[in-house]
């Protein structure tokens, strides 16, 4: 599979290291990954954000390995936030987990299922 980042010249640049838009080509598998939330498998939720957003992260790896992928084959995250007040925060982590992986990326500031939850984490990703 073969991608190709697009930001078009007459719309406003990306800023803050993702892409506008991602173009794969040859690509022979989709996998469209469920909101990953910050529960561990014990089903315990970290009280602090940045301890969520790992974990969210976490999750979202583990069913990439599930399907035999990786963060590689990312080209759209949609992240939820429970408060906007996260979202340096949530930059600063989501950069370091992707190490300069250029995807497609939506955060959203929505209320979350569980008030507990300070994220959750949808992708897809094409292998």
């Amino acid at each position: 599979m073969n991608r190709r980042l697009i930001n078009a010249p007459d719309a406003p640049q990306a800023q803050g290291g993702y892409a506008q838009a991602v173009e794969t080509i040859g690509a022979t598998r989709i996998l469209h990954i469920s909101g990953q939330i910050p529960v561990a498998p014990d089903g315990t939720v970290p009280t602090d954000f940045a301890s969520q957003a790992r974990l969210a992260w976490a999750n979202i790896e583990a069913q990439l390995r599930a399907a035999d992928m990786t963060l590689d084959n990312l080209v759209k995250v949609t992240t939820f936030l429970a408060d906007r007040r996260h979202g340096v925060e949530y930059r600063q982590i989501r950069n370091e987990i992707l190490a300069g992986r250029r995807i497609a990326l939506t955060v959203v500031i929505a209320g979350i299922f569980d008030e507990a939850w300070l994220i959750e984490i949808e992708a897809i990703a094409a292998a």
